[in-house]
């Protein structure tokens, strides 16, 4: 059974994976396949740079980060654009890794949700969510907003899935994801 993670930016999906690891259960990070594909796929590069411009690696062939994340959080056709790009190759290296859960943390929005049989979303209250994302990145509540206005409201993904794990720092995340894993019946 293919299993998928998902929640909001700052919602604790990397701990949730974190756990799962220790578990024994080794988790497909959409997001640093993403930007490993960016880096490094020559495919990616070319097309990537044919969008946004020649902005978006510097002369060394590194990443412009922020050119692609002015470029993208510029206008949803643009997101979309990149995404277009970006999905379709994240997907294939998936459907390659020979894993079972996948986190993605717009698992809904980039169609990826088709891949896998059974979805988790991690909640938390929003200022929670905006709190750990601010100290993560050491951005503006702003910036975090952006980032979170992105995708889709949480409620949304809650309808979506077929388990919902509580993350707001109180609620016992070790024994919800253990009750989850047995539901899967994905033995750890």
């Amino acid at each position: 059974m293919k299993v998928g993670i998902t929640g909001g930016i700052g919602s604790g999906k990397s701990y949730v994976c974190r756990v799962l690891k220790e578990l024994g259960i080794e988790v497909f990070d959409c997001d640093s396949e993403a930007k490993r594909l960016m880096r490094n796929s020559p495919e990616l590069r070319q097309q990537l740079t044919a969008l946004i411009g020649p902005e978006t690696y510097t002369p060394e062939g590194i990443l412009n980060k922020a050119a692609v994340a002015k470029f993208l959080l510029a206008s949803p056709s643009n997101a979309k654009a990149i995404d277009a790009i970006v999905h379709p190759a994240v997907f294939e290296a998936f459907r390659q890794s020979g894993l079972d859960y996948m986190e993605s943390a717009i698992l809904f929005e980039s169609g990826a949700n088709v891949l896998v049989d059974k979805v988790i979303v991690v909640i938390a209250p929003k200022e929670i969510r905006l709190q750990r994302v601010m100290e993560r990145d050491g951005i503006s509540r702003e910036q975090a907003l952006q980032w979170m206005n992105r995708q889709l409201p949480q409620q949304e993904v809650i309808r979506k899935a077929d388990f919902v794990l509580i993350n707001d720092g109180e609620a016992d995340i070790d024994n919800q994801i253990n009750k989850i894993i047995k539901q899967c019946n994905k033995p750890f």
